[in-house]
């Protein structure tokens, strides 16, 4: 079954062949590709996503090998001191914040899934502190499931390209699945990611590099 954009409209078959000239080109930079966040199961992995918020992969990989070798699970986790993670966790910013959230999802996952992190995006959005972005990379990255995580690179890209007109992540994430196949949809994600870090740059993109700019739209296209 066909699936529509958030307005509501059927992509043609044209927007259907952009999206895949898009792919190709991104696949031939980025051959492959997955999170640059360190983990070895998806508990770990859902917290080091919610410590990503407003820092860099490499502050959450530093601080992570502490944090998982003082409390491997979830029951430590929940147990945990806030003071004692929040000394763990300073360097990634936003360090109260952050070390109340891992606490307080770590006491959700084992009052209601008994400390195993669900495989839908259905369960893992009802966690505290877990919103779409954050469920979509643990479904892609540690569950292998057809999923679109959408953060500020992905909606900056994909509004240059055309790919959808909304600042919405939930509507941007409709968009994207309707024109590109679901076998796709994880490494669209991760590709659209690291091309935004490399290459599309918020203020300065470096568009005479890019390898997207013969199909690209974006009216502001750096000379």
């Amino acid at each position: 079954m066909a699936i529509t954009r958030s307005d509501g409209t059927t992509p043609s078959p044209a927007d259907k062949g952009q999206a895949r000239a898009i792919w190709n080109r991104l696949r031939r930079r980025y051959p492959t590709i997955a999170t640059a966040l360190d983990f070895t199961d998806p508990w770990q992995l859902l917290v080091s996503t919610v410590l990503s918020a407003q820092t860099t992969d490499d502050n959450v990989n530093r601080v992570t090998p502490v944090l998982f070798s003082r409390y491997p699970t979830p029951v430590d986790l929940a147990g945990a001191e806030r003071s004692e993670v929040e000394g763990i966790v300073f360097s990634t910013g936003f360090y109260r914040q952050k070390s109340a959230a891992v606490i307080e999802l770590a006491a959700d996952l084992l009052e209601r899934f008994d400390g195993v992190v669900p495989s839908t995006i259905e369960e893992l959005v009802t966690l505290k502190g877990v919103g779409r972005k954050t469920a979509s990379v643990v479904l892609a990255e540690a569950w292998g499931k057809p999923a679109i995580a959408v953060d500020t690179h992905v909606r900056r890209v994909a509004n240059r390209l055309g790919l959808t007109r909304s600042q919405d992540p939930v509507k941007i994430e409709q968009d994207l699945k309707a024109v590109f196949p679901p076998d796709r949809w994880s490494g669209l994600s991760m590709r659209m990611i690291q091309f935004g870090r490399d290459v599309c740059d918020a203020r300065r993109p470096r568009c005479p590099d890019c390898e997207l700019r013969p199909i690209c739209p974006f009216p502001g296209k750096t000379v």
